[in-house]
């Protein structure tokens, strides 16, 4: 006989996905719960607030709580931290390599980012005055982040949610929504685009409603995988018709929504607004709500996709069942995870503060536990073998009967003193990667061929402008195919 969670997963029309960017869980939700415990009793995988790592010169640097009235608060740790292969090593081993057994013992978070920060400088990434290396062990309390802990508490948190591979974004972003990299591990050999299917292609297949949103511009997801680019436009969209689309009830089986890339948008990317990634947060759980029958029908799934270099005590699993056959950057054989990220579970049909985890000695959750949920609901195929292991999502929905209550009444949502960031700064890292995506789609060249390198793109707004007349071009292209 099937479980009342298993049989609940059934009652579930919608799953939709915000996927921000690179925050450890430690970083953003380890103080969610003081001693380690709910209370009810639930074992939490938090802080004690006596976590430490070393410094250059053997010091021991503590975790720290973040102080709202501290300077650059929101935009802690105050520059973006080693995210790539390399550093993420250094971070879990003390060195760039990763040692036979590659026993983790997450003690070089300090000694990277100080390595990181001269790099950050010299490369004209921001780093905020008064940044030291140390803060990189600055932790986020409940009070300054109400919605993403709210919605934490008042639903559940996945405290054992971990990155798909120990890498930067676009290869965990791929693991979401392809079950695999290629074997990519770098951002850049990956922003050529992918030659496997996705899970939207798999719903696709299976004549199921699907739908990717961008923020402000259409998503980067678009140009990722040939099922996508393949798909007719109607499929895309921006947040304002999320929102839309969620009001009237018409959202699909699944919804994959981006956050915006700039340095001055919401995707709280260090060393981006945190209060603007809380913001979204808000309004993407209003939107949702705005639809009685279709929210008694909903999976909310917050998660981010990388650690982004931040701090975080647990080791990640070496349990990873390898995805496929596709050779692995550096001799990587995936059979490692990432570290654990932020991953909060939002249903009517799940009870106030739940926590999640996978059973001692069974296969962790992870970003393909997104796929297998569809899966699993859907009766879609999997894509890899790592999604074919993955957990499914199932035992959180535990509620005979919708929630009617609202566990962010009455919460406002924090917002930051003045932005250091400006869209005269050069582009991010993201719309760099988005960029170059887009140039990769076979559109007519003014210059022969069909591809062509993105110009020279010296800000923020030369980016958005060149993403913004590229895609727009794409969709006109698409359209007289048809």
């Amino acid at each position: 006989m099937a479980s009342s969670a298993t049989s609940n997963l059934a009652k579930i029309q919608h799953v939709v996905v915000l996927m921000l960017e690179n925050r450890s869980f430690d970083h953003m939700l380890g103080l969610l719960y003081p001693g380690k415990q709910t209370p009810s009793g639930q074992p939490f995988e938090g802080l004690t607030g006596n976590e430490t790592n070393a410094d250059a010169s053997g010091n021991a640097v503590k975790v720290s709580p973040i102080r709202p009235n501290q300077q650059n608060a929101y935009f802690m740790p105050g520059a973006d931290p080693g995210e790539g292969y390399a550093h993420t090593n250094a971070q879990l081993f003390g060195t760039s390599t990763a040692p036979t057994p590659p026993v983790a013992t997450c003690s070089g978070f300090v000694t990277d980012y100080a390595a990181t920060l001269p790099w950050d400088a010299k490369n004209d990434r921001k780093v905020l005055a008064g940044t030291t290396a140390n803060d990189i062990m600055g932790v986020f309390p409940p009070s300054m982040l109400p919605v993403l802990s709210g919605l934490a508490k008042g639903y559940a948190v996945c405290d054992h949610w971990f990155s798909s591979v120990p890498t930067e974004t676009m290869p965990n972003r791929a693991f979401a929504c392809a079950g695999t990299s290629e074997g990519h591990l770098d951002d850049s050999k990956q922003a050529k685009g992918l030659t496997v299917p996705s899970i939207f292609g798999r719903l696709s297949d299976a004549n199921l409603a699907w739908a990717i949103y961008g923020y402000d511009e259409e998503p980067l997801t678009r140009a990722d995988f040939p099922d996508t680019k393949e798909a007719p436009n109607s499929h895309f969209g921006k947040f304002a018709q999320f929102q839309a689309a969620a009001k009237a009830g018409k959202l699909g089986a699944y919804t994959f929504l981006e956050p915006e890339w700039s340095a001055t948008g919401n995707s709280q990317h260090p060393n981006y607004d945190v209060a603007l990634g809380e913001k979204l947060i808000h309004d993407v759980y209003y939107a949702l709500r705005s639809n009685t029958a279709a929210w008694n029908a909903t999976l909310f799934i917050i998660v981010y996709d990388e650690h982004g270099g931040l701090y975080d005590h647990v080791p990640p699993p070496r349990s990873a069942v390898p995805p496929d056959t596709f050779a692995g950057d550096d001799g990587f054989d995936f059979t490692r995870f990432g570290l654990r990220v932020p991953c909060v579970l939002v249903s009517p049909l799940i009870a106030a503060g739940t926590v999640l985890r996978a059973p001692t000695g069974a296969t962790p959750y992870d970003h393909t536990s997104i796929l297998k949920t569809i899966e699993n609901r859907w009766g879609v195929p999997a894509l890899t073998k790592r999604d074919a292991a993955a957990p499914d999502l199932s035992p959180v929905l535990t509620l005979a009967q919708p929630r009617t209550d609202d566990p962010l009444h009455g919460v406002t949502v924090p917002v930051s003193a003045a932005s250091p960031y400006s869209d005269s700064d050069p582009p991010s890292h993201l719309q760099e990667v988005h960029a170059q995506l887009m140039a990769m789609l076979p559109l007519p060249d003014p210059h022969g061929g069909a591809h062509h390198m993105p110009p020279a793109l010296r800000t923020s707004a030369e980016a958005t402008k060149y993403i913004h007349a590229r895609t727009e071009a794409w969709k006109a292209h698409k359209a007289g195919q048809r």
